[in-house]
């Protein structure tokens, strides 16, 4: 009995990491307004999508750290970092003042629905995925101060590979 319970938990399990092998094929609108195909990411060789939201320190902390980095990031890796905010509809519109007044220079997608929270499983924020090629190459839950340099040399490998 141990051997087929454990057999449908490896099954479900595989099911469950090949779900999240892509973006999914969800559109949010983004600060201006305008509707983004979340999909369309994909056409960029490296892609970072981080999972946040204004009432969450830690994703704050993490994107300030990242904005930090950004130019020499962007440069060395060719990264593109898309923020995602799973901010509710109440609390959008502290969205756009959190983001102009750090000055953060990433695309920011507004998720008040959480469709692609819930499409990528993502449980607690902040959350980040790395893509490479159209495939999730790398996930990663929390955030604690120097972790950045993580995310860092990460993109900075599969950049080279």
């Amino acid at each position: 009995m141990k051997k087929i319970i454990l057999f449908a938990f490896f099954i479900a399990m595989t099911g469950y990491v090949s779900a999240q092998n892509s973006l999914p094929q969800i559109s949010l609108k983004n600060l201006k307004g305008e509707t983004v195909d979340v999909k369309s990411y994909e056409k960029d060789e490296l892609v970072m999508v981080n999972f946040w939201a204004t009432w969450c320190g830690p994703c704050v902390k993490e994107l300030n750290a990242l904005s930090e980095e950004y130019d020499e990031l962007v440069e060395d890796t060719k990264v593109k970092i898309v923020a995602v905010t799973i901010d509710d509809a109440r609390s959008i519109p502290r969205v756009n003042a959190l983001v102009n007044g750090k000055g953060w220079p990433f695309d920011v997608l507004l998720d008040s629905n959480s469709d692609l929270k819930r499409a990528m499983n993502v449980g607690n924020v902040p959350h980040v995925f790395i893509i490479k090629n159209g495939k999730i190459v790398y996930s990663h839950s929390g955030y604690t101060e120097g972790a950045e340099y993580e995310l860092i040399e990460k993109l900075e490998e599969l950049s080279k590979s």
